[in-house]
């Protein structure tokens, strides 16, 4: 019997298919040329980055039990579509003695200590992994002290740190990668009310989710997307290995716990232990969302980033299988459909970037527009505030978002300009040095 290929777009692989062609050459990507099967949803997220449809040979698709058990390198062992066995149902998470937090600090102020602080956890990581590779154990005194402010300037204006950690320029992946995470995780407890202490936790576990990746070969952990089994076998050991170093040193049992469950999913596809639903602490159950989520918008090496909207619609289909339901919704609520810092097309076709979100209206941010109508750069930026713009107005009338920007587009760069709208010649550079 001869093996029929047929058509079918990226999004829509399921695990277990083997793709026997691409839309583009397969030189141009990292893909074995000779067609390979489908083990993980790690590797349909990397053909979604090169590619929009692929050939599938129906003939030779297999039972995919051995990945299942053999923990290829994945993070939803099954497709993204909402299967009945997979989806967990849970009661709505309940936060005890919820917080309301004001807003407490301007964006401009709050943008500067910001930058403080950001440079500040850069060197604390750094010397974690100086002490690491060096085979002292590492003292996590200066690390907690700047994941304490970190939460501090977050609970005063949660858009300053997401703003300045979206414009940040930072040559390595792992740090740039921890930091993001730690911001993302911050934002959305403020927004589900956690306390301080628990924020203090929270933030500093996310910062030292991956510590364990310091005894990894280098190559293993640069490649983490890419891995056979046995390969890969050894890197999830990296969990076990950070949480071993932060019993040496003493670490809280809630920072622990952030790292022990960070990779752990709801519906039990996760590792090490496969534990599933509510035996997942709700500080790693942040952790891991937003750890995945940071994967999506700033993947490793050349794999092409997702948009803002574009993760956010990839969570929501993972709801209740990979991720508890409402902690996805708190999640997008916090951060918005177009988080601080995302770079925007207006449906008038000015661009610019988010600065910030106003609760209830996700789809109409705050927007530091830069250019006009024909892209064509502005000589100082203005701040637009679309939902109050939009107030009162005939919906022909509304001006909204109408796509997302990569960034860096077409030399369009917020860090040129004044979050406040002054001329560009008053770069952020400036205000915040």
């Amino acid at each position: 019997m001869g093996v029929r290929q047929r058509k079918v777009a990226v999004h829509d692989l399921t695990v277990g298919a083997f793709v026997s062609d691409l839309d583009r050459p397969w030189h141009q990507t990292p893909f074995p040329i000779q067609g390979f099967y489908v083990r993980s949803q790690d590797d349909i997220r990397s053909l979604t980055s090169f590619c929009k449809w692929v050939m599938v040979d129906v003939a030779e698709t297999r039972d995919t039990s051995e990945f299942e058990t053999s923990g290829a390198p994945i993070f939803a062992r099954r497709s993204a579509k909402r299967i009945d066995q997979d989806i967990v149902q849970l009661p709505p998470i309940q936060v005890r003695n919820r917080q309301d937090y004001p807003i407490a600090s301007t964006l401009k102020k709050e943008a500067r200590q910001s930058t403080r602080l950001l440079k500040d956890v850069d060197k604390a990581l750094k010397l974690v992994e100086r002490e690491v590779r060096g085979g002292a154990q590492p003292d996590f005194r200066v690390l907690s002290r700047v994941a304490r402010g970190m939460a501090g300037s977050v609970v005063r204006n949660p858009d300053a740190m997401l703003w300045v950690a979206r414009l940040r320029q930072h040559d390595d992946h792992s740090y740039r990668h921890s930091l993001n995470a730690a911001v993302w995780a911050l934002v959305c407890g403020r927004h589900m009310g956690l306390e301080v202490d628990a924020l203090n936790n929270l933030a500093l576990g996310a910062l030292l989710c991956h510590i364990g990746k310091l005894d990894l070969p280098v190559q293993l952990v640069r490649k983490d997307t890419m891995l056979d089994v046995d390969d890969y076998a050894e890197f999830r050991t990296y969990v076990e290995k950070g949480v071993q170093r932060l019993q040496q040193a003493g670490m809280p049992r809630a920072v622990i716990n952030v790292v022990q469950y960070h990779r752990e999913r709801h519906n039990g596809s996760g590792f090490p232990g496969r534990v599933r639903g509510d035996r997942i602490p709700l500080l790693a159950k942040i952790a891991g969302l937003v750890d995945y989520y940071e994967t999506l918008v700033e993947p490793r090496g050349e794999h092409t980033p997702m948009t803002p909207a574009q993760a956010v619609a990839h969570l929501f289909e993972l709801r209740n299988i990979e991720f508890q339901e409402d902690l996805v919704e708190h999640f997008i609520q916090s951060i918005g459909i177009y988080p601080t810092g995302t770079l925007v097309q207006l449906s008038n076709g000015q661009r610019g970037a988010v600065i910030s979100n106003s609760r209830g209206r996700r789809l109409w941010p705050q927007v530091m527009v830069m250019t006009d109508m024909e892209q064509k750069p502005l000589k100082a930026a203005r701040i637009v505030n679309l939902s109050e713009f939009n107030e009162g107005r005939e919906p022909e009338q509304v001006l909204s978002v109408s796509h997302c920007l990569p960034f860096g587009a077409e030399g369009l760069d917020p860090r040129h300009f004044e979050v406040t709208g002054a001329n560009s010649r008053w770069s952020l550079r400036h205000l915040m040095g």
